[in-house]
């Protein structure tokens, strides 16, 4: 999947990118970059799951691809309902304007 399509990087993710998982199975759509963009640090994103539209977190090292179309990670159909739900205090700990932040160009 998303074999032709030119990697991006995270900053760049398109805002509600369908995200899939190893099978090609959409899973949710991307709600949110969890990073620090000045030191360029990329935890993950927040996806909403399709399954029940929960907000819930997938880890960095699980994505395997960003392109413009959307997210490739190497989860499979059995790893979505295991995923952990999304904590906004988990990455506001550090106060107003932290260091951990949503993109901040994102917009509806």
């Amino acid at each position: 999947m998303f074999e032709d399509e030119p990697a991006i990087a995270w900053p760049a993710m398109p805002y509600r990118a369908p995200v899939f998982v190893l099978d090609g199975s959409h899973i949710g759509s991307a709600e949110s970059l969890l990073g620090d963009e000045e030191a360029d640090i990329f935890h993950g994103i927040v996806i909403k799951r399709g399954s029940d539209r929960k907000m819930v977190e997938i880890p960095a090292v699980r994505v395997k691809k960003i392109t413009a179309k959307g997210v490739l990670t190497d989860l499979d159909s059995g790893d979505v309902a295991g995923l952990q739900p999304y904590r906004e205090e988990h990455w506001y700990h550090l106060g107003w304007g932290g260091l951990f932040r949503k993109h901040p160009e994102w917009s509806e």
